[in-house]
């Protein structure tokens, strides 16, 4: 007995591909229902005066991946005014940040509100060195 494969490669050739829409129908409509229902389409609004600071410590996030430099920007929304241990430093303010050693971030204190960066820096520093002008 002999295999004809004649017919049967024919018969594979003549077949068109079928695509089942009703399952692809439904797995689109799902995904569609799925990202309605967790978007935000609102306009999302923050009220700085509704911020709790109570909780902060006034010292900015510095974390291990932000390198090892002398001096860290310190960036806050329409920076008007520093002071360092009641020193006007605002001459040193660059496009709204202002540059802080990290001795005075780790040791001192940083407040920050807006407009307004207030520093105390450790006991043997000046305000020259606790604050620099960014580049």
């Amino acid at each position: 007995m002999t295999i004809d494969i004649r017919s049967h490669k024919k018969k594979v050739l003549d077949q068109k591909p079928q695509f089942n829409l009703v399952p692809f129908i439904d797995i689109l409509f799902t995904i569609l229902i799925f990202l309605v229902l967790t978007s935000n389409f609102g306009e999302v609004t923050t009220d700085i005066t509704d911020v709790d600071d109570s909780s902060a410590t006034g010292k900015p996030n510095v974390t291990d991946t932000s390198g090892t430099a002398e001096y860290y920007l310190v960036p806050v929304h329409n920076l008007q005014t520093v002071i360092v241990n009641g020193q006007d430093m605002s001459s040193l303010i660059r496009g709204g940040a202002i540059g802080v050693h990290t001795k005075v971030i780790d040791e001192g204190e940083v407040a920050t509100s807006p407009g307004k960066i207030v520093i105390t820096t450790p006991p043997g520093m000046s305000p020259e060195t606790a604050v620099k002008a960014p580049n």
